[in-house]
């Protein structure tokens, strides 16, 4: 399936690293520490995962105050770098999956939602900084699904839009690969399920790494 692309980039979070029931648990701590926001239920909550904090922050919260923005991310941060004990790792066999596509000659590259000391952190202590040639965050660029993103990674690397695909597992990352006219491939563990990754027309939807090889 990745055969006739050059460049592979993922997402990360619900896409290469296990760290949803993370999120939505640090989300849900952040505003009850900030006080005066919405009570959002978790599922309502995963729905910006993928997104920066700002747009994130939008998205949850229509219409909030935009001077406790600044609170909300401090207290997020917090809780999913340091308070929030939830496990957080590799999807199983992820490790290997990457090693595979390297093998083969494919370049890796990661575009997410992150924040850079965040993503950096991640990609330390998974020890997986050797597989990507490239990584783009949100707050180093456009948030999703601005195209901004995909066309730094796609200059920086000399590669066209047709020798690329996304892989992701949110309709942000769907809107994104659209949005840059780059083939995206949805997967099935991560956020939104099949259904609704489906709308974005992506050239597959898969339930498995082993589906992509």
């Amino acid at each position: 399936m990745l055969a006739n692309y050059k460049l592979v980039i993922f997402d990360w979070d619900g896409t290469v690293m296990d760290s949803v029931a993370r999120i939505v648990s640090s989300l849900e701590a952040a505003a009850h520490l900030t006080g005066g926001l919405p009570e959002l239920s978790g599922d309502e909550l995963k729905q910006m995962i993928g997104l920066s904090l700002d747009k994130g922050y939008e998205f949850l919260y229509p219409g909030a105050p935009l001077e406790k923005l600044d609170e909300w991310k401090r207290h997020y941060g917090q809780q999913f770098r340091v308070d929030n004990d939830t496990p957080i790792d590799l999807y199983p066999s992820t490790f290997a999956f990457l090693e595979t596509l390297k093998q083969r000659g494919h370049l890796l590259a990661v575009a997410t939602g992150k924040s850079r000391p965040g993503l950096d952190k991640a990609i330390a202590d998974t020890g997986t900084s050797a597989f990507f040639v490239a990584t783009r965050t949100a707050d180093e660029t456009a948030s999703k699904p601005d195209p901004l993103m995909l066309n730094e990674l796609l200059a920086q690397l000399g590669v066209e839009a047709k020798e690329a695909v996304m892989v992701g597992d949110t309709t942000h990352d769907m809107h994104l690969a659209q949005n840059a006219g780059v083939d995206a491939i949805g997967i099935t563990w991560g956020v939104h399920d099949r259904t609704t990754l489906a709308a974005y027309h992506p050239v597959a939807i898969v339930d498995s790494l082993e589906a992509l090889l």
